[in-house]
Formats: C-alpha cells, structure tokens, sequence
C-alpha cells in the first residue's frame, strides 16, 4: 500500500470516528446528523426500527425490476434477452441474490442515507454490464464540487475517482440535494427515548423496580451526631445493594427512616410513554402503526386506508427514485424514450387474493387487460377467444356489440306496428264446422 493510499485510508477513518461521536456535525460521506448509532446495530434492537427497516426493505426487493424497451407499436415489454434483466432480476453478482441485493440497498438508505451501486462494464462486450456492485458503506466520498466519487473499496475490489455518471447514488432526505441523511440521525432523540424505557423495563423486570428515596432519623441512633454524614451515607449504601439484590424487607438501624421518592408505574405513566415512542418511529420510516402490530384503534377501514397510504406515499417515492437514478446513469440521453426500467407494482397485492382478484375483474371488464393478459401473468395457458378486449356490457366484446347495434335498431323501429296490430282468436276448425251448420 503506497503512502498515498495510507494517507487516504488514515482520512476516511478519521471522518468515520468523527461522524460516529454523539452530538457531532453533519457528515456528508456518512450521511449522519449526531446519529444515534454511526457503525453499528444497536438502533435495530429497538422492536419499531427493526419492524419498519425490515418492512421496508423486505417489500421493495419483493418487487421484480423490470427492462423495458419499446417496441415499434410504442408499447414497452420486458426484453428478457437482455444482460439487464438477468443482473436485475436473479444475480446482480456472485454475492447477492436480487433480493438481497436491493434488500441490503434500502437498508443502506434509511439507516446511512446514501447507497452506491458501481456497475462494472464488461471489456469484452461493449455496452454491457457485468456486474451490480453495492459498495461497502464508508468507502466513497463524495465531492460536490467535482461531481466525481473517490471510492476505496478493497473488499469489492473497486478503487478510483469515478464521474457522476459511473456511480448509482440513492440518497434519503437530502438538504443540498447531494448528500442524504439517515432517518436515525433524525430520530436520534426519540431513539434515546424509546431505549431508555427498554433498559427501563429491563430494570424493573430484574429488580422487581428501582427504589429511590432518603434515610433520615432522629437524635436517637446510635453513631448520629459528630458522625451523622457518614454514618448516614453507609445506611444508605446498605439499603442500596439489599434492595439491588432482590431483598424485599430490610431493616433499617436505630429510629431511621426511608422515605421513597421513585414513582410507580402508573404515576409515571410508563406504558403510555412507550407507546408514543412506537409511533413516533413510525411517523419518521412513514409506516402507518398498524404495520408494526400496533392495534389501538384498528378497523377494516382504517387497516385499508393504511394499506392504500403505505403503497402511495411510502413506497412509491422510494420506488421511483431508483428507476429514475437507474434510468438517468444506464440509459443514454439519445435513447432515453426507447428504454424504461420500472418495478412491477402488481406484486404488491401478490398475497391479498382478494385485492388481487377484483383488481383483475375490473382491468378486464374495462378493456385494460385481455384475459389472456392475465393467465400469461398467472402462468397459465392461453385460452381461445381470450385476446380480444372485453367491455362491462355483460362482458360482451367490442365486435359483438357494434354487430348488434343496427339490428337494435331496427327491432325498436317496427315494434310499435306489430303492437297495434289487432290480433285474432284463433278458432279450430270442428268449431267453424258447428258455426256453418247453425247458419243454414
């Protein structure tokens, strides 16, 4: 390693430290603001965080990425030919899976505000790709002014100062535009709340509660007056480690007293405390509180309005900001409208048979889909007649409905006539035999 790389190397980690310090300055490599936790877990092992990370990511790498590319009808469909759509949607590399691989992206995002992605190009196939590779965090440095990256990755193998447009940057919140910043820099304080009760809990579970209070007595103990402070201070450390040990009834010497100071639970209102903190972490991931299993007020309406806000306003920003960062580094200007990379939203309703059933119903009966569309999308085989488009007119098909209209028509036309028509008994003829008869 030359002297330049070690000077390099003894920078990052003085920024690394610098930026991992409670209370520090804003780090733009890092992405933090005073962050709670900088370089460790230690914010997942509170029960929301990890819920709504997980959540989060779990869902979005659900999701297929799709390569489009349009075809000469200027419809787009999936070019499953495509280097792309293999690196996209099986193995970006040899270590991550697709899943994994834009799971462990969006983790990056929420908890360290940026994620970069190198795309290796191959030297042997020009205009292809190799290989996704999700750098190793605190190895890039971004430089605003140059608009180059300086990455030091040895664990990926990726070294070097790259242009804007060879680094896949997904930043979170942004105050210039050019760094993201995590979500646990900002909940730092309600993080710190949310821990302190769990060791709290953990206290109180342990010791059966945390006593506080003061030991006073009179002028009859022995040892009080020259030695009062002292004496006193030892009684107090003797109740101390008795009742840390789990002793429940202790004596006190002499006419001393113990007078608690600590506040139940209820004066405290503890519970009430722990609960505020849950949804406060909540409004800072943008996950409705039902999604973590908090049930206070839960409905069916209010669990479908959470699920429709969750998909618009949660999901959908993340989602589109990677196929935009996607398009704007992989496709070239000059054929920007002849490609397209977009996450297949129908799999959000992949479990919800029902969601997913009447979603279905109402695209064919509008005409969207063809039923076909749908059993190619299910993996089932094509039907007869099950490419023709598909109204609500009784689920009649257009050519049907416009072969019926003139005869319609002329039906309505001549029914007035035939209703005006005066109409005959009709008489059989034994009868008409018997009339004859009686008149001769």
């Amino acid at each position: 390693m030359g002297s330049f790389t070690k000077k390099l190397v003894s920078f990052f980690e003085r920024r690394e430290k610098a930026g991992s310090s409670k209370g520090s300055a804003f780090s733009p490599r890092t992405g933090q603001l005073g962050s709670f936790v900088t370089g460790s877990y230690e914010a997942l092992c509170v029960a929301t965080v990890y819920r709504c990370v997980t959540l989060l990511c779990t869902n979005i790498a659900a999701l297929p990425l799709r390569y489009l590319v349009r075809g000469r009808d200027g419809v787009y469909s999936e070019d499953v030919k495509s280097r792309l759509h293999y690196l996209l949607t099986v193995q970006p590399n040899q270590d991550y899976s697709a899943f994994d691989f834009w799971s462990h992206a969006v983790f990056q995002i929420l908890m360290y505000g940026n994620a970069y992605i190198y795309p290796r190009w191959s030297r042997m196939d020009v205009g292809e790709i190799d290989e996704f590779v999700l750098l190793t965090r605190g190895t890039v440095s971004y430089d605003s002014v140059n608009a180059t990256y300086t990455v030091l990755d040895s664990e990926n193998g990726v070294k070097g100062v790259f242009a804007e447009n060879e680094i896949i940057h997904l930043k979170n919140l942004s105050l210039d535009g050019k760094h993201g910043l995590s979500v646990i820099g900002f909940a730092r304080q309600t993080l710190d709340i949310a821990s302190t009760g769990d060791k709290e809990t953990f206290n109180r579970f342990a010791y059966g509660g945390n006593v506080r209070g003061i030991v006073s007595n009179d002028t009859s103990v022995r040892g009080f007056g020259e030695y009062q402070d002292s004496e006193l201070q030892k009684t107090a450390e003797n109740l101390d480690y008795r009742f840390q040990s789990g002793e429940k009834i202790v004596s006190l010497p002499g006419q001393a007293q113990f007078n608690q100071l600590s506040l139940s639970s209820v004066d405290m209102e503890f519970l009430n405390t722990r609960k505020f903190t849950v949804r406060d972490i909540c409004r800072f991931f943008g996950v409705p509180p039902t999604f973590v299993f908090d049930d206070t007020s839960l409905n069916y309406k209010s669990a479908e309005m959470a699920n429709v806000a969750f998909l618009s306003q949660t999901l959908n920003p993340i989602l589109i900001k990677i196929e935009n960062e996607l398009h704007r580094k992989l496709i070239a200007p000059s054929r920007c409208c002849k490609y397209r990379f977009q996450f297949d939203r129908r799999s959000l309703y992949a479990s919800d048979l029902s969601s997913r059933a009447d979603y279905q119903n109402k695209t064919i009966s509008s005409g969207i889909y063809t039923i076909n569309d749908w059993r190619k999308y299910e993996n089932l085989p094509e039907v007869e007649g099950g490419d023709e488009p598909l109204v609500s007119a009784n689920l009649k098909s257009l050519g049907s409905l416009l072969a019926e209209s003139p005869a319609s028509e002329g039906q309505g036309a001549e029914a007035p006539e035939a209703e005006n028509k005066p109409i005959e008994p009709e008489i059989e003829d034994d009868e008409k035999g018997q009339d004859k008869d009686t008149e001769a």
